[in-house]
C-alpha cells in the first residue's frame, strides 16, 4: 500500500532548502538542454546501495544545488569526468540485460540536468526492456517543483519508476536512512503520484515503507 502525502508548497520547499544554504532556482531557470555538456561522472554496474535490487548506477556530472555537505562535490562542475560515449551506452545495455540485475540507478551531479544524455538512454531502456527493469532517480528537485519544470525534465520523470526527491540537508542527516542521506528526503512511487495528484511514499516489495529509518519500527 502506497501513502499519500501532506504536501508543502514550492515556496516553503525552496524557502526551507534556501535557510539550508542550499541554491534554489526559478522553475525553468535551470535547463539541462543549455547546461549540460554530456559529461558522466562515474559508472558502477552490479551494486546493491542504489535502490532496490542489483543496480547499474550512472551518475552525471553537473548540480548547481550545491548542498553544503554534498557527498560527490566534484561532481557539481558539468565538466566533471568523461564523455558519455556510445561505448558507455552499449556497455550499460548489455549489463542491464543480466537477468540478475533490477534497473538502471540516475544520480550525480543532478540527473534532471542531464536529459539530452539521459532521456534517449531511458527511453531505449523502456523501449527494449519495458517494465521488466526499474528505473530510480535522485535529484535535488522536490516533486513538486519537477512537476513545474521544463518538458524534458517532465518526460524524465515520467519514464522513473522511483523518485528520491530534495536536496540533501547536513542538519537531517541520517545514515539509518535507506537509499537517501537525509530526512528531508522522500523516496517517491512515481506512477502512483501521477495517479494521485500529489506525492506518493514507495513501498519496497518485501512490503516495507522504504522511507523510514532502519531503526524505526514503524512501518505505515
Amino acid at each position: 500500500m502506497s501513502v499519500a502525502l501532506p504536501t508543502p508548497s514550492v515556496r516553503e520547499q525552496v524557502a526551507f532548502a534556501r535557510e539550508a544554504g542550499v541554491c534554489q532556482p526559478k522553475a525553468g531557470q535551470w535547463d539541462g538542454r543549455l547546461l549540460s555538456r554530456g559529461y558522466i561522472a562515474d559508472y558502477k554496474p552490479f551494486n546493491f546501495v542504489d535502490g532496490e535490487g542489483v543496480r547499474c548506477s550512472l551518475y552525471v556530472s553537473g548540480c548547481p544545488f550545491k548542498c553544503p555537505g554534498c557527498y560527490n562535490k566534484a561532481a557539481q562542475s558539468f565538466r566533471y569526468g568523461s564523455p558519455y560515449t556510445d561505448e558507455l551506452e552499449e556497455r550499460i545495455m548489455a549489463d542491464l540485460a543480466k537477468p540478475y540485475v533490477a534497473g538502471l540507478s540516475l544520480l550525480g551531479g543532478e540527473p534532471f540536468l542531464a536529459t539530452p544524455t539521459l532521456l534517449p538512454l531511458v527511453q531505449r531502456v523502456r523501449a527494449q526492456f519495458g517494465s521488466a527493469k526499474t528505473v530510480w532517480a535522485w535529484s535535488g528537485f522536490t516533486w513538486e517543483q519537477l512537476r513545474l519544470e521544463n518538458k524534458d525534465k517532465r518526460e524524465l520523470l515520467a519514464l522513473c519508476d522511483v523518485l528520491v526527491d530534495g536536496p540533501f540537508i547536513q542538519a537531517q542527516f541520517d545514515p539509518n536512512l535507506p537509499f537517501r542521506g537525509s530526512a528531508n528526503q522522500r523516496i517517491i512511487d512515481v506512477a502512483s503520484s501521477f495517479g494521485a495528484g500529489r506525492a506518493v511514499l514507495w513501498q519496497s516489495e518485501a512490503g516495507t515503507l522504504a522511507n523510514e529509518s532502519r531503526t524505526s519500527t514503524r512501518v505505515g
